[in-house]
């Protein structure tokens, strides 16, 4: 486990170095990982390692408040995940050269943003099923409060242990302390959703995978339309559970865009 200062946190990051040594661009692929109970393993046995396996050297990190990073009371904005996310690559390194952003969900949003922020940070976005325009704001937030009530009032971590589930209990105790004792859900209902104007100041080719019947996709056509560079690829059969239900076509759409082979993911 290694704690990369930044910003004032500690961020629990690990890095996987390009097989073969480093692409010749010199990049590195960020991934960002979605909201609350999601962290950076969510892409340990779906996309990191082939993408370390094309040669790209990749970096994984848990965002504040999640995994093994810090957990402050609050800062849980776009703006100030995106500022953590830029202070973690100047520690690294890494801010000397653009890399390529690969976010899930709402990590996506966080990629988009970045790129609008900094886009002399930034190569390119890889957005898997992101939240991005409409009502998803409001509906997060809704889902959120929902949740946060459950998790205080019915005592769900403590059950889960003392059935021996000490995973699911670890968890399920992280989720309510992000939500009940932290601002989190206060921060994101502050945030605005995208618009197209945004989309049109993107600098950097986008490339928008979604699942053929997510409720998100209304949003990804705009983007689509509105961004000078954007590719659209809807996989069939999947809504929001792109990761892990539809790897194989997802993975092989990431590494075409990163410059790799369709078809090397390990079988």
């Amino acid at each position: 486990m290694a704690l990369t200062p930044a910003g004032g946190l500690r961020l629990h990051t690990q890095r996987l170095p390009g097989h073969g040594g480093p692409r010749p661009d010199g990049s590195t692929v960020v991934f960002l990982h979605g909201l609350v109970m999601d962290n950076l393993s969510s892409f340990y046995c779906t996309l990191a390692g082939p993408v370390s396996r094309a040669g790209h050297d990749v970096l994984l990190y848990d965002q504040r408040g999640h995994g093994r990073s810090d957990r402050p009371p609050t800062g849980y904005d776009r703006a100030t995940s995106v500022a953590d996310l830029i202070a973690l690559l100047g520690s690294l390194g890494l801010d000397h050269s653009p890399v390529h952003l690969v976010g899930n969900s709402y990590g996506g949003a966080l990629a988009l943003h970045t790129a609008l922020v900094r886009p002399d940070l930034v190569a390119s976005v890889v957005l898997i099923d992101a939240h991005l325009t409409g009502d998803w704001i409001e509906d997060m937030t809704d889902t959120l409060s929902v949740a946060a009530l459950g998790l205080e009032h019915r005592g769900l971590a403590g059950q889960l242990a003392a059935l021996g589930r000490r995973k699911e209990a670890r968890l399920t105790a992280a989720a309510d302390a992000l939500l009940n004792h932290t601002t989190v859900i206060e921060d994101i209902a502050a945030d605005a959703p995208f618009t197209s104007r945004d989309f049109a100041r993107l600098r950097c080719p986008v490339l928008a995978v979604y699942g053929q019947h997510s409720e998100l996709l209304p949003g990804a056509r705009e983007l689509a339309l509105s961004a000078p560079d954007c590719e659209l690829c809807v996989l069939p059969g999947v809504g929001h559970t792109v990761l892990n239900e539809a790897t194989e076509g997802l993975c092989d759409a990431l590494l075409g865009r990163l410059g790799a082979p369709a078809g090397a993911v390990a079988r």
